[in-house]
């Protein structure tokens, strides 16, 4: 009998807000100058007191809604969870444990078991024996999110991780890039030969999709090779080596009682009701269109394919933008797919050329015209790619680009016979290999017209008058 894998994720999110979870120093994860936002509430320093921020519950509850699940409405409150690392600055960590601000709801058909708050630890870096701490991150507000077991393969596991980002960015929660560490997964893992779970192993902090896909394929292959031999299994925490593509044993798991939870003495319990900002009625009002709505909404009106929607849904700019775009287009589907193409390619291409994804500095009037010029034939493909380059790194409009570098092909029909014409003479020989059925001898006269004209020729009217001057060579 095949062995089960179960898998379970746990995901932290940092959320993006002006302050930290609980004091005023700024939440600014790009802070590269070491124990710049730090206080002495965050420090934990003898007499200081937190307080809550309002936003990171904001955003927690909103993506509680997002997936249909259960408000902690009338109570709810902040416990301490103990344990003594260099990066938790308290020796505690002000986390949620009896009473999440969210229980249940599901996500790419996927079953959630809680969603709640609590504050990020800071960083440590080891080198040359020595070890630092930078407290810039310690307090930020930090989202947890715990599935139920029931994924039983690492594609799945992957699918949920990257609709997750999607809706964290959608709804503004997180920028939630998994390379910066504002997105960390965990996986429990878990294999059996029948429906009970086997023994659990934690896999922590994968930072790229790729890796947790990789890391519980390893460890499925691995639990099933111990359980072969005939050795047990033990409840422990690993790591994920991305070099030799191996976990790795990091420490035995904690359970719960090993952290000793208790209610956080100097934070309110919360009733959530009291508060119209926290309504149900509210929070449906501002959600954004969320990306499996849009997602059905590019399939149903565009017929987009699915690689180049999974793109376009990824961030709230880059689906925005193409909204913009698509509505200049007045929603023409031929127009929407070539605007699409350039967008998941090109645009793209320079974006991960030279970082950024911003979107705000081009405009959709612009672009949209820029594709109207390719379709209509006023600019080949080759030149609007040198004007959309103009586009993003400049701005301005497409047909004065276009015109300032001479990049508008020529349409007027009796310049460009007379262009076909200089170029028939030239390779009469060639004519004739046409005249005899050699296709290829026409994209040949096709290149020496573009030539002749200095790339201004229209390709597609250059091919028309070739045929007709080739059929009628009287006239040249």
């Amino acid at each position: 009998m095949d062995y089960i894998p179960t898998i379970g994720l746990e995901v932290h999110a940092e959320l993006d807000t002006n302050t930290k979870m609980f004091c005023g120093c700024k939440n600014d994860p790009d802070e590269t100058k070491p124990n710049t936002n730090i206080c002495p509430v965050c420090m934990a320093h003898p007499g200081t007191l937190p307080t809550i921020n309002k936003m990171a519950v904001k955003h927690v509850m909103r993506i509680g809604r997002a997936i249909g699940g259960d408000a902690s409405m009338k109570y709810s409150e902040f416990d301490r969870k103990s344990y003594f690392y260099p990066d938790i600055p308290k020796g505690y960590q002000i986390s949620q444990y009896e009473y999440p601000f969210i229980s249940n709801g599901e996500l790419s058909g996927v079953k959630i078991t809680r969603i709640h708050l609590e504050e990020d630890t800071a960083r440590s870096s080891h080198s040359d024996g020595e070890s630092l701490v930078d407290f810039n991150r310690a307090g930020v507000p930090l989202m947890e999110l715990v599935t139920e077991p029931v994924i039983h393969d690492a594609i799945t596991a992957g699918r949920f991780a990257r609709e997750l980002q999607r809706l964290l960015r959608t709804l503004g929660a997180s920028n939630a890039n998994l390379e910066k560490g504002e997105m960390r997964i965990e996986a429990n893992v878990s294999v059996s030969k029948d429906k009970t779970l086997g023994t659990k192993v934690e896999i922590k902090n994968l930072n790229s999709f790729r890796s947790v896909e990789r890391a519980i394929d390893f460890e499925i292959k691995r639990q099933i090779k111990v359980i072969e031999k005939g050795e047990n299994l033990e409840q422990e925490t690993r790591g994920w080596e991305e070099r030799t593509q191996k976990t790795f044993r990091q420490r035995s798991k904690e359970g719960s009682a090993d952290y000793r939870y208790f209610p956080e003495p100097d934070l309110p319990k919360m009733s959530l009701s009291e508060m119209k900002e926290f309504s149900p009625e509210v929070l449906d009002v501002e959600l954004p269109e969320l990306p499996w709505e849009r997602r059905n909404r590019y399939k149903k009106d565009y017929q987009i394919k699915d690689d180049a929607i999974e793109y376009l849904i990824d961030s709230e700019a880059k689906a925005t933008f193409f909204d913009a775009v698509a509505s200049e287009l007045e929603h023409n589907k031929k127009l929407v797919e070539r605007a699409t193409n350039y967008i998941v390619s090109d645009l793209a291409g320079w974006y991960a050329k030279n970082g950024g994804e911003s979107y705000e500095h081009i405009n959709p009037v612009h672009f949209a015209e820029l594709i109207r010029m390719t379709v209509s034939g006023d600019v080949s493909s080759r030149g609007a790619k040198d004007i959309l380059v103009h586009m993003v790194e400049n701005g301005g409009d497409p047909k004065e680009i276009a015109d300032k570098h001479g990049l508008l092909q020529e349409r007027n029909e009796d310049a460009l016979v007379l262009v076909v014409d200089t170029v028939l003479r030239a390779n009469s020989d060639v004519a004739d290999e046409y005249r005899s059925g050699k296709e290829n001898a026409l994209q040949y006269l096709i290149g020496q017209s573009m030539k002749e004209s200095r790339g201004s020729g229209n390709p597609e009217l250059l091919r028309k008058i070739l045929i007709e001057r080739i059929g009628n060579d009287s006239n040249i």
